[in-house]
């Protein structure tokens, strides 16, 4: 095996934690508002059923195949061309993906506070210290995202108890106006949020307790979506029926908070919890792709290609999109189909395939044995 660190099960709950929330609590409240509307604190919830789900079903393939990724396995399911095919199509769409969270992170910090920084810049200072900590393996990162995750959650807790007050309970209503299907719409982008937890298939492998791996899997889904609820109420409650017009509803609550009259406008708080979560998700899908690219070309190991593949999504992040509007209105159409399609489809394909094969091979020696 290529890595050689260990952690628990309870350390990849933790990682993969800020993986799905980092970007999630700046962007998906005002994407999810454009369509569920005043029902936007329903949608996180239908959209965790497929982080439930995606969890599972990484889960059973690991199961499957217990000391292999998904770029190994891959090669067992549906034969080594098409496996290869598989493998190289994973490596490119975390490069992309990556490169998105970098350039959602750049576009944040320049557009809101560092306004005359070259983006470059921002992205490749991030990118660098990325680079070290997926050098030094995977317990480093999870030792990172460990001390981190409590900082994060007390931050956000500390700006959601700040706003109590100004908060209108009254802005929910009336609930289900239009039916159902306008929070399950909204539901779109949080499941593809979700989709992400197919990262644990790079984890699982090195895990020190495995059979605890699905039980905690399940918790950090749980604990994501509570967040997810918790913003969506939050930005419902302060904002009303303009959520959906703003860009990040949770820099603008920042703004709002005002404490007698010196404790006023935390968007640094904000910035914190920003440049912490997008640290541990671009290690998270940095890994993957520097673990994924070793194990694709059959290296003996994944520390020399890991500053190159640093450069490769830099340039990436340049090249996603022309400006943030554009980033915006592709976040939340385009790449839910995309996210969906790789993390949600392909593996249930995956592992469709693999039983139905193990399935016809079971009962191919019990006609032996008969015979």
């Amino acid at each position: 095996m290529i890595e050689k660190g260990k952690i628990s099960a309870a350390q990849m709950a933790i990682m993969m934690h800020p993986t799905i929330i980092a970007t999630g609590l700046l962007l998906v409240p005002a994407i999810t508002a454009v369509k569920a509307e005043r029902d936007m604190w329903v949608s996180p919830i239908w959209g965790s059923l497929v982080g439930f789900v995606v969890v599972c079903i990484t889960y059973q393939l690991h199961k499957q195949y217990p000391n292999e990724t998904v770029i190994e396995y891959s090669e067992h399911i549906v034969g080594r061309i098409l496996g290869k095919v598989f493998g190289l199509l994973y490596i490119l769409f975390y490069i992309h993906g990556c490169g998105l969270v970098i350039r959602e992170y750049g576009e944040f910090i320049v557009g809101t506070f560092l306004l005359k920084t070259p983006e470059v810049v921002v992205y490749g200072s991030m990118v660098i210290v990325c680079a070290f900590a997926v050098r030094g393996g995977l317990e480093v990162i999870a030792r990172c995202a460990q001390l981190f995750f409590p900082v994060v959650l007390l931050l956000f807790l500390l700006i959601v108890i700040f706003l109590t007050l100004d908060l209108n309970p009254t802005n929910m209503l009336p609930i289900f106006e239009k039916g159902v299907m306008p929070s399950i719409a909204g539901a779109a982008a949080p499941a593809a949020w979700f989709s992400q937890y197919f990262l644990m298939a790079f984890m699982l492998p090195y895990l020190t307790d495995r059979e605890k791996g699905l039980k905690w899997g399940n918790y950090s889904v749980l604990s994501v979506l509570f967040l997810l609820v918790i913003t969506n109420f939050t930005a419902l409650f302060l904002f009303g029926d303009i959520v959906a017009d703003l860009l990040y509803p949770v820099m603008d609550a920042g703004r709002y908070i005002r404490v007698a009259e010196f404790f006023t406008h935390l968007e640094s708080v904000v910035m914190a919890i920003w440049i912490l979560g997008a640290f541990i998700k671009i290690s998270v899908f940095y890994y993957a792709i520097a673990l994924g690219t070793a194990q694709w070309l059959k290296l003996s190991e994944y520390k020399s290609i890991v500053m190159p593949l640093g450069f490769l999504l830099v340039l990436v992040g340049i090249w996603t999109a022309p400006n943030l509007t554009e980033l915006k209105y592709y976040l939340g159409t385009s790449t839910v189909f995309y996210l969906l399609s790789m993390q949600f489809v392909l593996p249930g394909a995956l592992l469709i395939i693999d039983s139905v094969r193990k399935k016809g091979q079971h009962n191919k020696q019990k006609r032996g044995v008969q015979v």
